[in-house]
C-alpha cells in the first residue's frame, strides 16, 4: 500500500494498479486548485507582498505542476506497473507539498488579520483538495501533507496564534490519518473484488458441472441480447441442436410464433425491459413454444461487465415447471369462486380490482367499487337455520347475475356480503342509479321452500383514484360508505366521502398518542396573564395544556381537546393540568389567581371535587386563589348534576368563572342557580366592538350590566391591539386578557413578572 515492499501475486499488483488509476482520475482536480490558490494569491496578496518572491514562488508551482504531469504520463505510458511507480508517485506529492510549505514561508512575514483569514482559508482548500487526490496512495498523502504541516509554524509564527497554530496541525493530522484509513479500505475492498473474481470462476466450473446432471440448465447472451453457448441441456428443452440456437435473440427464441404478431405475452414484455435496462430479474415465468407443445419456462439472471465495466451480456439459469404450473392453476381456479354461490371469491374480486386500477392507471377512465350487505339477513339464519339461509344466498346471487352488466363483474366476499367490481366510470354516472337497481331487486321477496322471505339491501361505493389509489385503500373506502348507509338504517346507498376515512384515522392516531401523552411527560403548561383593565397589573393567569409530540410536533388544543373528551381522557388531563397549576401558582405572591378551564365530563365525575380538594391541599394553595373556568356547554342536560358541584366548590371558597359568555346556549337561567365570580366575554365580540359593531358593542354593554347587577367582574378575551383595550375599558370591561398583555408562556416567564422577593422558590 505504500510502496516500500515488493509486490506479492497477482492480486497485490491489481491492487497497486487501481491505486494509480484512482489517483489518476482526480489529477485534474489538484492541478486545478492549484492554478486556483495561484490567481487567488495574487489578486490578495499581490499589490501588498514581494512581488518577486510572489513571482518566484509561482515558477515554482508550475514547475511543480508539470513535473507531475510529466511523471504520470510516463507512468501511464509503461506496459506494467511496479512498484517504484508508487514511490515515484510519492515523490511528485512531496514536491507538491514542499511548493505550497515555500508558500506559507515566503507570505506569513507581513500580513494582516483579514489576509490571514484569506490565506489559511486557500490553503485549508489546497491540504483538501490534496488529500482528495492523494486518498489511494497514502504515500503521495504523507509527502504532500508532511511539509504542509511543517509550513504552518511560519504562517502562525505569533505568540497569540499558538492556539490557531494547534488547530490548523490538528486539523492537517486528521486529514493525513483520514488518508491512511482511506488507502487501507480501499486496499481491502479491492483485494476483496480480486478474491471474488477468482471465486466466480471456481462457481462458474461448478456450474456447468452440475447442469450436465441437473433439470436446470445455464445460459447467457452477448452484449447483443443473442444466445451464445448454448448448453446441450438448453438445446434439448427447446427440441433443436445447440448450433440451430447459437446467435439466435433471447427474446425471439422464446416469443415463438408471436415474433411476427408482435402479440407477446405480458411476462415477454417485462423480460424484455430487464434485457433493455440491463437489470437482474429472478423468477420470470412465461410460456414457451416447443415442438410438443407450449412449456412453461421460470428465468433468472444478471447482467455481466468486465474490468473497465463493458457490458457482456446476461448469464442466467433457466428451468421447465410446466408440471407445477399446470397443478397451480387447477387449485387457483378451485379457489377462486365461491363454492356456495358460484361467484367470484374475495380473491377473485381483489385480482379484478387490481387490474382494473391498473388500467386506471395507465390512462383509462377510474373504476368503481361497490360493497352490498344484505340487510335482517342475521334473523333469518338465526330463526330459519343455516340451510335456508344458504339457499337465500344462492337466490340473491342469481339475482345479481340479471342486475349487472357483462362489463360489470360481481362476487361474493363472504357471509351475506357482495361486492362489484365497475372496470371503467366516469365519475360518478351512473353509480346511483346501479345501486338503486341492486336495493330494489335485492328487496323483492324471496320464496325459499314454504317460506316468504324478505330482506333488504345496503350499498357503500368508491370510487379511484379520487377514493383510493390502491385495491386495499378503494375497499376500506367503501366498506366505510357501506358502515355509515348501516348506521343511517340501511336500505340505501352511501359513496364514500374523504372525511370518513381521514377524520377517523387521525383522530384513531391521535387517540393513541394521547394515551401515551401523560405518562411520557409530553404535555406541558402554559400561562396567559390577565390584567387589570385600567391599571395593567397582572391579578391573575389562566393556564393552558399544550401538547408536543416527538414526531408530530406541536399539536393545538383545538384539535386534540375533542379527541380526548371523545376518549374518556379528559379528566385525567385536567386533573393533571390542575395538579401542575396550582403547584405554580402557590410560588405567586398573593392574591394572583390561577384559573383552570374544567370540562363537563370533569363536572358529572364523582371524584371531581376530592381532586380539586388534593389539588389544593398538595400544593398550600388558598382556595380563593383558584379560579375555575366552565362553559355553558356544561349545562346542557339539566340532569347531569353541573350545577351542585360547582355549589360545593363555590362552599370552599374556590372562585367560578363563565367561559365564552354569549357563544353558545346562552341561558340565563343558570346564572340565577349559580354565583359565578367572572364572565369572560368572548374574542368574537371584542373584535366587533373594536370596529364599531352596533351588534357586538350592544352585546358587551348588555353583559358588563348584568354582571355588575349581579356582582360579578366581567374579563374580555382576546385583546391584541390598542384599539381594543381602549374600547373595553370604555364598555366597562374590569379585567383583559390576550395578546396585548402577554401570550401564554412558561411558569418561570409566569414567575418573573413580579419582583423576586415576592416569589417563593419551587419545591
Amino acid at each position: 500500500m505504500m510502496g516500500f515492499a515488493a509486490l506479492s501475486g497477482d492480486a497485490a499488483e491489481r491492487v497497486l494498479a487501481a491505486q494509480l488509476r484512482s489517483a489518476d482520475e482526480v489529477a485534474l482536480l489538484r492541478q486545478a486548485m492549484n492554478v486556483f490558490g495561484l490567481i487567488f494569491l495574487w489578486q490578495v496578496f499581490g499589490p501588498h507582498g514581494d512581488a518577486v518572491r510572489l513571482a518566484l514562488w509561482s515558477v515554482g508551482l508550475v514547475a511543480a505542476m508539470l513535473a507531475g504531469v510529466l511523471l504520470d504520463r510516463r507512468r501511464r505510458a509503461a506496459a506494467a506497473v511496479t512498484v517504484a511507480d508508487l514511490r515515484i508517485h510519492g515523490f511528485a506529492g512531496l514536491l507538491h507539498g514542499l511548493v505550497w510549505a515555500c508558500c506559507m514561508m515566503l507570505l506569513s512575514l507581513d500580513h494582516g488579520a483579514a489576509q490571514l483569514v484569506a490565506y489559511w482559508t486557500l490553503i485549508s482548500c489546497i491540504m483538501v483538495c490534496g488529500a482528495i487526490s492523494y486518498a489511494a496512495t497514502p504515500l503521495a498523502a504523507a509527502g504532500f501533507l508532511a511539509p504542509c504541516i511543517a509550513g504552518l509554524t511560519f504562517m502562525f509564527d505569533e505568540p497569540d496564534e499558538l492556539p490557531l497554530l494547534a488547530l490548523a496541525t490538528s486539523y492537517a493530522l486528521s486529514l493525513l490519518v483520514g488518508c491512511f484509513i482511506y488507502a487501507r479500505t480501499f486496499a481491502r475492498q479491492h483485494s476483496a473484488s480480486v478474491q471474488l473474481e477468482e471465486k466466480s470462476e471456481v462457481v462458474s466450473l461448478l456450474l456447468r458441472e452440475y447442469e450436465h446432471g441437473a433439470s436446470d440448465w445455464l445460459w447467457q447472451t452477448d452484449p447483443a441480447r443473442r444466445l451464445n453457448g448454448v448448453s446441450p441441456r438448453m438445446a434439448e428443452m427447446l427440441g433443436r441442436s445447440p448450433a440451430a440456437v447459437e446467435g439466435v435473440p433471447l427474446v425471439q427464441l422464446l416469443a415463438g410464433s408471436a415474433w411476427d404478431s408482435g402479440l407477446f405475452p405480458a411476462e415477454l414484455h417485462a423480460l424484455a425491459g430487464h434485457l433493455k435496462q440491463r437489470e437482474s430479474f429472478s423468477a420470470i415465468v412465461l410460456p414457451v413454444e416447443v415442438p410438443d407443445g407450449v412449456r412453461w419456462w421460470e428465468l433468472s439472471a444478471s447482467p455481466r461487465y468486465d474490468e473497465a465495466g463493458a457490458f457482456l451480456g446476461f448469464r442466467g439459469v433457466g428451468s421447465d415447471i410446466t408440471q407445477q404450473r399446470e397443478s397451480a392453476d387447477r387449485i387457483a381456479q378451485l379457489a377462486r369462486f365461491d363454492p356456495l354461490t358460484g361467484l367470484p371469491n374475495r380473491a377473485h374480486l381483489h385480482e379484478v380490482l387490481d387490474q382494473s386500477m391498473a388500467m386506471a392507471r395507465g390512462g383509462a377512465a377510474g373504476c368503481a367499487f361497490l360493497m352490498i350487505d344484505l340487510d335482517r339477513f342475521k334473523g333469518i339464519n338465526d330463526t330459519l337455520g343455516h340451510q335456508v339461509g344458504d339457499m337465500l344466498l344462492t337466490q340473491v346471487a342469481r339475482r345479481l347475475r340479471h342486475i349487472f352488466s357483462d362489463s360489470e363483474f360481481c362476487g361474493r366476499i363472504g357471509g351475506d356480503e357482495f361486492a362489484v367490481v365497475i372496470p371503467q366510470v366516469a365519475a360518478n354516472r351512473g353509480i346511483d342509479t346501479l345501486a338503486a337497481a341492486i336495493i330494489s331487486g335485492l328487496s323483492a321477496p324471496y320464496q325459499v321452500d314454504e317460506h316468504l322471505l324478505y330482506v333488504g339491501a345496503s350499498v357503500g361505493s368508491a370510487l379511484s383514484p379520487q377514493d383510493g389509489k390502491e385495491a386495499e385503500a378503494l375497499i376500506r373506502s367503501a366498506d366505510l360508505a357501506l358502515y355509515r348507509a348501516k348506521s343511517e338504517g340501511g336500505g340505501l346507498h352511501c359513496a364514500y366521502e374523504p372525511q370518513l376515512h381521514a377524520r377517523a384515522e387521525e383522530r384513531r392516531q391521535l387517540e393513541l398518542a394521547l394515551r401515551d401523552a401523560l405518562e411520557k411527560d409530553q404535555l406541558h403548561v402554559l400561562f396567559q396573564p390577565v390584567v387589570e383593565a385600567e391599571e395593567g397589573r397582572v391579578v391573575g393567569f389562566e393556564a393552558l395544556a399544550r401538547w408536543t409530540h416527538p414526531d408530530m410536533g406541536p399539536i393545538p388544543p383545538a384539535k386534540f381537546v375533542p379527541v380526548a373528551e371523545e376518549a374518556r381522557l379528559i379528566g385525567p388531563i385536567g386533573e393533571w393540568v390542575l395538579r401542575t397549576a396550582c403547584m405554580e401558582a402557590v410560588r405567586w405572591p398573593a392574591p394572583v389567581r390561577i384559573a383552570v378551564n374544567v370540562s363537563a365530563e370533569q363536572l358529572t365525575h364523582p371524584s371531581f371535587v376530592s381532586a380539586v380538594v388534593s389539588a389544593l391541599a398538595q400544593s398550600g394553595l388558598e382556595a380563593g386563589r383558584l379560579e375555575l373556568e366552565v362553559t355553558e356547554s356544561a349545562f346542557i342536560n339539566a340532569d347531569t348534576g353541573a350545577l351542585k358541584v360547582l355549589d360545593q366548590l363555590r362552599a370552599l371558597g374556590i372562585q367560578l368563572s363563565l367561559d365564552d359568555f354569549g357563544t353558545g346556549y346562552s341561558s340565563l337561567g343558570y346564572l340565577s342557580r349559580t354565583r359565578f365570580d367572572t364572565i369572560k366575554i368572548d374574542r368574537s365580540f371584542v373584535v366587533g366592538a373594536a370596529n364599531r359593531k352596533p351588534e357586538s358593542l350592544a352585546i358587551i354593554r348588555a353583559v358588563v350590566t348584568l354582571a355588575e347587577s349581579l356582582g360579578m367582574a366581567t374579563t374580555a378575551e382576546g385583546v391584541e391591539t390598542e384599539v381594543e383595550l381602549a374600547m373595553v375599558r370604555e364598555l366597562g370591561c374590569r379585567k383583559v386578557q390576550g395578546y396585548y398583555f402577554g401570550r401564554p408562556m412558561p411558569a418561570a416567564e409566569a414567575a418573573a413578572l413580579f419582583p423576586a422577593d415576592q416569589v417563593r422558590a419551587r419545591a
